[in-house]
């Protein structure tokens, strides 16, 4: 079996972006995904991404990296975020060019200069260029016409077990196929590691989808990548209260109000996320309900501009939003921490693999991400990294690795498989979500989080138990939310050990117990297994 360049592991926009720039550049390259190709969180991403164009009101570059400091809170790298912002005008550029139907303000003579723009959550400016409220949706539909136009091969339905890694350098990856059940290795140059966070660990009570266990961070942990900023977990405000889906930022962004059952507004709508979440969580918490409402705002004009928000109320909870309140309240949204990257977007220990979006901490988000730059990373660091690996993979030479991997993942699966199933996972699942948001949400203090770490511990001690009921070999669903929980039960006792440690309260991580920023903790805790002697 012979190598090819490039291995770019998601399909959200960092991986695509990442995949179109890398064959540009000269590179063989192959995407392998877990589901589908169009099936990712970057279609989540309604709102839409940030860069200082300047159409709508004063803005500048230098006031777009103050705001992502700002909400960072003294963990961001300076230079990442200046390159992250100085890079918008042109990420915006090329994605107007390749088709994102970007929403229009008037018909200036440069199509870049017409695109509307919108205020999000911790922004000086109106910043946000979007495209209704499908912003991500269209960013990646466009994206995949253009891999499709590339010719680049996707292999879907693979489940990414491991990083092969020798001489800490990577020579590819080991997958599962899901339909046929056999382990696949597939060797390369560089990898690009681009599959997302780890949010589903709050399971029901998250927007993300059940695949976001942080099957990246876990595999490049195991493969001695360093991991750092897992405590910092993004809550969103405003989920649909009984179906936990999420109505963007974009709603508040055209003037809508956060109100109590009280009809109080209690709350700066467009503040940071952490604040947000937590003044919402707070009015929960003392019994009352909390809502959005858009009702004061034009119907017309709120059909026009976020026409999914507004079906999502109809069909999720039964309401009309144009004339009826919201019901709404914060969940997992976003996480900020993830695999420790250099400035090339390159794991810190481990040559060749190249790590972006939201499974990296790129010092981009620090402590809170700033609305709207969620899909301009994935977008401008996406295609850097794209560019970076095509270049490692032209400089080094190949040679094939051993077969020990490949071996040891086997074992691995068919331990899985003849274990007794005394215990159902599923339950086990639900707990851990439970866990997670109850001690390790919004508001944590000291007792709360040694008693989550307490209780994941727990559930490890009995994981020997746990196992599944389908053993059959093809197409086996049970098995793939098998090794998502076992991931999950990974990075639980990770995040709530960084939680713990950290004695202070910093953007998304609020400790009621230290409820003021500490200069001795700006800093991330960073983690990587011990080497073997």
């Amino acid at each position: 079996m012979s190598s090819i360049d490039v291995l770019v592991i998601g399909s959200g926009g960092a991986a695509l972006s990442a995949a179109l720039m890398a064959k540009r550049s000269g590179a063989t390259v192959l995407i392998v995904t877990k589901g589908s190709i169009t099936n990712s969180h970057t279609v989540m991403a309604q709102g839409g991404i940030n860069a200082a164009l300047a159409n709508v009101d004063s803005d500048s570059i230098e006031a777009h990296i103050n705001d992502t400091i700002k909400a960072a809170r003294g963990l961001a790298d300076d230079m990442m975020v200046e390159k992250m912002c100085k890079g918008a005008i042109d990420a915006i550029s090329y994605l107007e060019k390749i088709g994102v139907n970007f929403s229009r303000i008037d018909n200036a003579k440069e199509p870049i200069k017409s695109i509307a723009q919108r205020k999000l959550g911790g922004a000086s400016a109106n910043r946000a260029c979007y495209a209704q409220d499908y912003t991500g949706l269209k960013i990646s539909h466009t994206l995949i016409d253009q891999i499709l136009k590339e010719g680049i091969k996707v292999v879907q339905n693979h489940n990414f077990l491991r990083l092969i890694v020798e001489d800490n350098r990577t020579k590819g990856a080991i997958f599962l196929d899901i339909d046929s059940g056999n382990l696949k290795e597939i060797w390369a140059k560089s990898v690009i590691v681009a599959t997302g966070g780890y949010g589903a660990i709050y399971h029901n009570h998250t927007t993300n989808a059940n695949f976001a266990t942080g099957d990246g961070v876990v595999a490049l942990f195991r493969a001695g990548a360093e991991i750092s900023g897992l405590e910092f977990v993004q809550f969103h405000p405003t989920a649909l209260r009984d179906s936990l889906v999420l109505i963007s930022e974009s709603a508040r962004g055209e003037g809508g109000y956060l109100i109590n059952s009280d009809s109080e507004r209690f709350v700066d709508e467009l503040a940071p996320r952490d604040e947000v979440s937590r003044a919402v969580y707070e009015q929960i918490q003392n019994n009352k309900e909390v809502f959005l409402d858009l009702r004061h705002l034009d119907s017309k004009h709120l059909q026009e501009s976020m026409p999914q928000e507004l079906k999502l109320c109809e069909v999720y909870e039964g309401v009309d939003a144009t004339k009826e309140l919201i019901p709404i309240k914060p969940v997992v949204h976003y996480t900020m921490g993830g695999v420790d990257v250099n400035s090339n977007h390159e794991a810190t220990t481990i040559k060749g693999c190249f790590v972006v979006g939201e499974v990296a901490n790129s010092k981009v988000h620090g402590a809170n991400r700033l609305g709207g730059n969620s899909l301009l990373e994935i977008t401008t660091f996406g295609m850097e990294a794209g560019v970076n690996s095509a270049k490692y993979s032209k400089e080094i030479k190949f040679n094939k690795p051993s077969d020990k991997w490949l071996k040891e993942e086997q074992n691995n699966i068919s331990n899985i498989f003849s274990k007794q199933n005394e215990l159902n996972f599923y339950e086990y699942k639900d707990r851990l979500g439970d866990i997670m948001f109850k001690n390790v949400g919004i508001i944590r203090d000291k007792g709360s989080l040694e008693t989550a770490f307490k209780e994941i511990k727990n559930i490890e001690l009995k994981f020997e138990k746990i196992g599944i009921k389908d053993k059959s070999k093809v197409a086996n669903s049970e098995l793939v939310e098998f090794l998502e929980f076992r991931n999950a039960l990974t990075l639980a006792p990770l995040i709530t050990a960084m939680a713990i440690a950290r004695e202070e309260s910093r953007g998304a991580h609020y400790r009621s117990d230290f409820p003021n920023e500490n200069k001795d903790f700006e800093k991330f805790t960073i983690l990587r297994i011990k080497d073997e002697a």
